[in-house]
């Protein structure tokens, strides 16, 4: 039985090191051939039109709708290479029919007054008689906040931030993203830039010795985790209910600039999103809330116009 898997491993280094694509997609390529494999293997399968349909089948069961096209995504690239590379004379995916329907599931962001409100408490806080090495680290806490709200990076985009990345004179910063897809950004707001000014003069010393923008205590790059657990902090000491995340600040981001009627195509640009299919989830989002202000708060909703009087209707 040929199922191709010796060529898993060939492939996983043609991404990584020829397509350079990011290391964390390659990790996604690996898990989701991998299990492909192991399920052909239990069913006495080959890597054919019945073998993959039946795999189609099985995880359609077992995930979301999200995950299953992943999946899909990373099974056709492989058996395109394959194709490309001469290793199979036929790619059974042009007889297989692989589009689906696909749920919508809303991105899940933060509503305005809880942002002011995480962001009120954190710099209150501050005024409060704290340890210098306490106010060091609000300090920097903020400064990746307010950043985080401010651009709508992804955590990987922020923890990746380097010094000669940032310009602080002019809040001009580059950014490396998916893909190894640069875009440049910049920070308009004077506050936002006066915390990221004081988080650079408290860490000067660690920043000038490193590559990297956001430090942790040990004066190392801050990654994700860092900040998802001091982000996870300060909720907590703000009394904020709500599991927020730093992805939910991208959210955030994009959802209350479309609210603001900014066009879609400049927060698909700010946003690093290949394709403006990817931004219009947010669109979804803005009707939601455009639906709940009109149901609770159109003044229409309060008034009384029609009385009844049993069966016959009276208007005033």
């Amino acid at each position: 039985m040929i199922t191709h898997q010796n060529q898993l491993p060939l492939y996983l280094h043609y991404c990584l090191n020829q397509k350079e694509l990011d290391p964390k997609t390659v990790k996604a390529y690996r898990i989701d051939l991998t299990q492909f494999f192991q399920y052909l293997e239990e069913q006495g399968m080959e890597m054919d039109k019945d073998g993959i349909n039946e795999y189609l089948f099985h995880i359609h069961s077992l995930y979301r709708q999200r995950t299953v096209k992943r999946k899909i995504a990373s099974l056709k690239a492989f058996v395109a290479y394959l194709e490309y590379e001469e290793i199979i004379e036929e790619n059974p995916f042009h007889k297989i029919n692989t589009r689906f329907k696909e749920e919508i599931i809303l991105p899940r962001t933060i509503p305005r007054d809880v942002v002011e409100l995480l962001l009120r408490k954190m710099y209150e806080e501050k005024e409060k008689e704290m340890t210098d090495s306490g106010k060091k680290f609000l300090s920097r806490d903020i400064a990746v906040v307010e950043f985080l709200f401010a651009t709508g990076l992804r955590v990987s985009e922020l923890s990746a931030l380097k010094r000669a990345d940032i310009n602080r004179n002019t809040g001009i910063f580059l950014i490396k993203g998916k893909g190894s897809k640069e875009r440049y950004m910049q920070i308009e707001n004077r506050e936002v830039r006066k915390a990221i000014e004081e988080y650079y003069n408290c860490f000067q010393k660690e920043i000038e010795q490193q590559e990297y923008f956001f430090l942790n205590k040990w004066g190392q790059r801050m990654s994700e985790q860092a900040v998802r657990l001091m982000l996870r902090k300060h909720v907590e000491k703000a009394g904020i209910s709500v599991h927020l995340t730093p992805h939910m600040f991208r959210h955030a981001f994009a959802t209350l600039l479309l609210e603001e009627d900014v066009d879609i195509r400049y927060i698909q640009k700010m946003l690093g999103h290949s394709s403006i299919v990817t931004t219009q989830i947010y669109t979804y989002v803005a009707v939601e809330k455009q639906k709940e202000i009109l149901r609770l708060k159109h003044p229409r909703n309060k008034m009384q116009i029609q009385e009844f009087h049993g069966k016959q209707e009276v208007f005033v």
